[in-house]
This record gives C-alpha cells, structure tokens and sequence, in this order.
C-alpha cells in the first residue's frame, strides 16, 4: 500500500530501507481490467477535479499548436501532436495522488492535490520531467531530421500544402514510415522508463534512476501485457487529440487513476 510520507519533502539521507529497490510483480490481463475499473471509478468519485487535469491538458495542447501556426512553424504541428501525449505521465501526478487518498480513505480538496504536486519540484519527479521532455525534444528533433533528408525538395508553406507533401507523395509516404518506427521506439522507452516511475516517486521516497529501473523490471518480467497496455494508452490518447483534443478531459483522468492502481499491483508493497 501507499506510505503515509507521500507528498512531504523528503529527509537528506534515505535509509537503508528506503534505498533497496522495490520488488516487483508478474503483471497479468486481469490486473489491467482491474485497474481499469478502479480508475474509472475514482473518476467517478471526483468528476470534476479529475476532469481539469484532463481540461488543462487539452487547453495546452490547443496554445501549442496555436502558437505553432502563429510561429509559422507548420512542419512541426503534426509531430507536436502525435508527441504531445509523451508528456501525459508527469501531467497525471495530481491525479496518482487522488487515486492514493481515494484508496485509503482520506478526504482531500483542491489544496491538498495541488501543494503536493508543488511539492514534487524538491523530490525526484523533476528529474522524471526532465527525461520526458528530452525524449520529447528528442522525437521533434528527428522529425525535422527526417524531413530535411526525405522531404527537402518538397514545398509546404501552409499546413494543407503540409498535409498533401506527407500524405499523397512518395517521398511522404516514406517520412511517415520512417516516423512511425522512430516514434514507436521512442514512445517504448518512454513508457518503459515511466509507466510506474512516476507513481513510485509520488508514493515512496526513492531516486529516479532506481524509479525507472523499477519500472523498466515491471515491463521485462510481463512485456506482453504491459507493451498491451501501452498500445490502449497510445491508440486511447491519439484517438483522445481528433476532437480538438477535448477527448483528453475524460480519458487522460481515468489513464492516470488507472495507472496509480496498475502501479499498486505491479510494484511490491514496502515491508515493514
């Protein structure tokens, strides 16, 4: 279960205790519907709060690609978009410590959720952000990479003209594939690294690097089930984008209950 500490500023040292990895467990199907379930049902419990996560979520993604048009940066609206939801994890912290509070019974308002989630900039989950977004720069990057090489006799000085360089040309068709595996293999190192990492740093006091390589052990010892997971957290956030990324302010709140709870079956409880 959840450690009574979460969400408080960490001490100097950790003990010994505190610096063994977590141990982990085998993750089956059932434990996905499980979560699933009880994600949903945190959603429920809190519809509002846990729907303004989702809604700043959208309302950022619309200022991004708002900001790109203005900017005149047409090439990059599509793999803003498609990277967009690589940053969701670090997004989901006020929604892990929801689902904590809900599981143990205690009742929280808006200040609770958020002193914790400003809290989090003194304890490891900063230098989660950061790996995020390094990954994210790092798939703009190669896009732009990828384009200058397939794409560069091509002409889009608007996004239509965009639009029908990468779709309804050879030269487009080939970007796109190339784009498609980079970004799968990204997206996998990404979700490996993070898909409990997160949560972990919000519930126990630990670092980063052993957060990840706890987490990259959760998706070793069930790769199967959890790279399943990973696709219905893909197809679910794209699908999520097509309606003027309105879709986020339901499904981002329920992924990340469920992730807590996915997180809780995944990862040992500390021994006491």
């Amino acid at each position: 279960m959840a450690s009574e500490s979460a969400g408080s500023t960490p001490p100097e040292n950790l003990t010994p205790q505190q610096q063994a990895m977590p141990n982990v467990n085998r993750v089956t199907v059932d434990d996905i519907t499980a979560s699933l379930k009880a994600g949903f049902s945190d959603f429920l419990a809190r519809p509002v709060m846990s729907g303004f996560f989702g809604l700043f979520f959208a309302v950022f993604g619309i200022l991004l690609v708002w900001a790109l048009i203005w900017l005149g940066q047409i090439w990059m609206i599509i793999p803003a978009i498609v990277g967009f939801p690589l940053i969701a994890p670090f997004v989901a912290a006020g929604l892990y410590e929801m689902s904590r509070r809900l599981q143990k019974g205690e009742s929280f308002g808006w200040s609770e959720i958020l002193t914790v989630m400003a809290n989090q900039r003194k304890r490891e989950m900063g230098w989660m952000a950061f790996v995020t977004l390094f990954i994210f720069w790092v798939w703009i990057y190669q896009v732009r990479l990828w384009l200058a090489i397939i794409l560069q006799n091509a002409s889009f000085s608007d996004f239509d003209g965009f639009l029908n360089a990468v779709f309804f040309t050879p030269q487009g068709w080939i970007f796109l594939a190339v784009g498609t595996c980079v970004g799968a293999f990204l997206s996998a190192v990404l979700f490996s690294v993070t898909v409990v990492a997160m949560p972990l740093l919000l519930d126990r006091e630990t670092n980063f690097i052993s957060a990840m390589l706890t987490s990259l052990r959760v998706v070793s010892e069930s790769p199967v089930v959890m790279l399943g997971w990973a696709a219905i957290i893909s197809v679910t956030m794209l699908l999520s984008l097509v309606p003027a990324f309105l879709g986020l302010v339901f499904t981002l709140p329920i992924l990340g209950h469920t992730t807590w709870h996915l997180y809780q079956r995944a990862v040992a409880p500390v021994e006491e």
